[in-house]
């Protein structure tokens, strides 16, 4: 670029710096305030109240609080879901006793599929070189 133009876009750069500083102290108020103090003219505002609101080093002093007590209905329902894993714990324990005693590994499938005849993506693999390595031997 001609230097020119680089004046020139220079130029109006710092004009346009120099308007925007001067348009904020222009702007700005004759007097700041603090954080928390009302502006002038502004009408009070009511205070919240936070009935359950403790200080966060209080609750790290005396531990959470304990959880809430459980109602009857919640007791049952939490008796009957821990029934029922462990049914289907004794279930799955059976089975496996009973694929053991077939002859079958546990933990085994019950059902293998034996690979698809046009499936040869191990032996594409195995043809591939890897590329020669770019760094020297040290």
């Amino acid at each position: 670029m001609p230097r020119r133009v680089l004046q020139v876009v220079a130029g109006l750069i710092g004009l346009a710096a120099v308007g925007s500083f001067s348009m904020g102290v222009i702007n700005a108020p004759s007097r700041g305030r603090l954080p928390g103090e009302k502006a002038p003219g502004e009408a009070p505002s009511t205070m919240i109240q936070a009935t359950e609101a403790t200080p966060l080093s209080q609750e790290r002093i005396e531990g959470p609080p304990p959880p809430p007590e459980l109602t009857p209905e919640e007791k049952a329902k939490q008796d009957a879901d821990k029934k029922a894993r462990d049914a289907a714990a004794a279930e799955r324990l059976a089975a496996a006793d009973s694929a053991a005693a077939n002859g079958a590994a546990p933990g085994a499938p019950t059902l293998i599929t034996p690979p698809a005849a046009g499936d040869r993506v191990g032996d594409l693999l195995d043809s591939v070189t890897p590329p020669p390595s770019e760094d020297p031997p040290h």
